[in-house]
């Protein structure tokens, strides 16, 4: 059986910008498969009380990370430009990468909604920018659109969503491997050699 890793990731969340981008590469090299799971946030933060992402809610943590982010976009060679909107919802495209989450084009699409984002700086929120990015991997986006806003869609993401509580995920990007969970982009290595069978916790 091949190894995997579920890459659970939030298309408001800065940092599973950069691991989109990352994964599947660093996967690759370590004969581990990627497995997509978009959710969403909201939820988790709204029942720990927040109704903002904690980066504007406390200013010295969002004045941080945005720092740290530029740090991280620049090793890995990625453009970075801070959104005018932040966060903006990705609740459409959330629902397509969750219907289509096996399908081979969907990492791209994953990619080209955060590089719409975090680079160029569009409403990833619009049904026009999602669509766009839909028709440019060759799709029929009227279909997959329509699909995403129907009953079984967005049943598909709130299921996928109680499915990240579950296995106690409260961030993104979040990595996990048969149970255990690997918090942040900088624990993805962490995350594929326990996939691989490299694995080592003290005892508490």
């Amino acid at each position: 059986m091949t190894a995997r890793v579920e890459f659970w990731f939030e298309f408001a969340s800065t940092y599973s910008y950069a691991a989109a981008f990352a994964v599947e590469e660093r996967a690759r090299e370590r004969g581990v498969r990627v497995v997509w799971r978009s959710f969403l946030l909201a939820p988790i933060f709204g029942a720990q009380g927040w109704r903002d992402s904690p980066f504007n809610i406390y200013p010295a943590k969002g004045a941080y990370m945005w720092r740290d982010l530029a740090r991280v976009c620049a090793r890995q060679g990625l453009p970075l430009k801070k959104p005018t909107v932040f966060p903006r919802s990705g609740l459409l495209a959330a629902r397509i990468a969750c219907r289509h989450g096996e399908a081979s084009w969907c990492p791209e699409f994953v990619r080209r909604i955060y590089a719409a984002n975090f680079q160029d700086d569009e409403d990833i929120s619009s049904s026009e920018v999602v669509g766009r990015i839909v028709e440019s991997l060759s799709l029929k986006s009227a279909e997959i659109l329509a699909d995403a806003q129907t009953q079984p869609g967005k049943d598909a993401l709130r299921a996928q969503t109680e499915q990240a509580v579950k296995l106690g995920i409260f961030g993104a990007p979040t990595f996990a491997v048969d149970g255990e969970i690997f918090w942040g982009g900088d624990r993805l290595g962490e995350a594929l050699d326990w996939a691989i069978g490299e694995r080592k916790v003290a005892q508490l």
